[in-house]
């Protein structure tokens, strides 16, 4: 396969992963069939679409890491997140649609890139460049980050104790004191899941979403189906940090603990489940400015770009 063809075939993954996890009638989260007040199923469309020519850039970096001919401390994972925001908001107007997948999916983007090379992909492939790729990142990349977190505009950020991003000292400090990606997301890791996973080399994506997704693509050829059901338990072991910064951590728990009943009660495989998810669903979009699961769909996307990457099609 040639380089075009490399990047693309990475692109596509990621773009397709994209749409699986937009598409699934997740409760609480927008999808086909319930969209928010200001935001509708046609804006994710509209974002896979417009970050796909930034995550083959990354892919291309990717492949330049691996070849030799670029140093994975200069591929720019804070410019790749940064031009997806920016095209984002070139393609729809339903404000921040996907700043957490983004910045999930931009070093996977480099780490598929360096890894697509060997013969068979595999998972322990991905997540040793995707370890590389975040513990190499630089200050230029947090304040990239920063500058992209203020263009989307994302709501309930919440504080952190040192270098928030609503501080505007917090830029020209990263950049004095030389303090990375991976350093600023350490400080984070304990307020938000996003963070934690470039800290812990995706354990939530590769060692909970991801061996729940494949066990339920095993089981059924609806891959709504199977986000569905990966999302519940997900969402029932790791309370959502969205909800928790626009609410705290116990109604975080809260939440986490009605999507375990769910579960329990059989999620999408029985009718006593279906049920119970019905109105789990129907009581998070009771109050869905503030008890939206949008850090568990951030994590439900990176799990299915692993496995579209490592070979499944719908």
């Amino acid at each position: 396969m040639d380089l075009l063809n490399k990047t693309r075939q990475i692109s596509q993954c990621l773009e397709l992963a994209i749409l699986l996890e937009a598409s699934a009638h997740k409760p609480g989260n927008v999808n086909v069939v319930t969209d928010f007040e200001n935001t509708r199923y046609e804006h994710f469309l509209a974002s896979a679409v417009a970050v796909a020519p930034s995550l083959e850039s990354g892919a291309r970096q990717g492949i330049a890491v691996f070849e030799g001919r670029v140093d994975v401390a200069d591929v720019g994972v804070g410019t790749i997140i940064k031009n997806c925001v920016t095209e984002i908001a070139s393609w729809q107007h339903g404000g921040n649609t996907l700043l957490g997948t983004i910045i999930l999916l931009a070093p996977m983007s480099v780490a598929a890139g360096m890894a697509m090379n060997n013969a068979v992909l595999t998972a322990s492939d991905l997540r040793r460049s995707l370890k590389l790729v975040a513990e190499s990142t630089t200050p230029k990349d947090a304040v990239d980050l920063y500058e992209a977190i203020e263009a989307a505009n994302p709501s309930g950020l919440g504080k952190v104790p040192d270098l928030d991003v609503n501080d505007p000292a917090s830029k020209n400090r990263i950049l004095q004191e030389k303090v990375s990606l991976y350093e600023v997301f350490k400080i984070a890791e304990p307020y938000d899941t996003i963070c934690s996973e470039y800290v812990s080399n995706y354990h939530v994506t590769f060692d909970i979403a991801y061996p729940s997704l494949s066990k339920q693509l095993d089981q059924t050829a609806d891959p709504s189906l199977a986000t569905i059901q990966t999302f519940l338990e997900v969402l029932a072991r790791v309370p959502d940090t969205f909800i928790a910064r626009k609410t705290n951590i116990q109604k975080a728990r809260e939440v986490s603990s009605w999507a375990k009943k769910v579960v329990e009660r059989g999620g999408i495989e029985t009718a006593a489940g279906k049920r119970a998810l019905d109105k789990f669903d129907e009581e998070l979009r009771k109050q869905s400015n503030l008890l939206n699961p949008g850090t568990t769909a951030d994590i439900i996307a990176a799990a299915l770009a692993v496995k579209v990457l490592l070979g499944y099609r719908p």
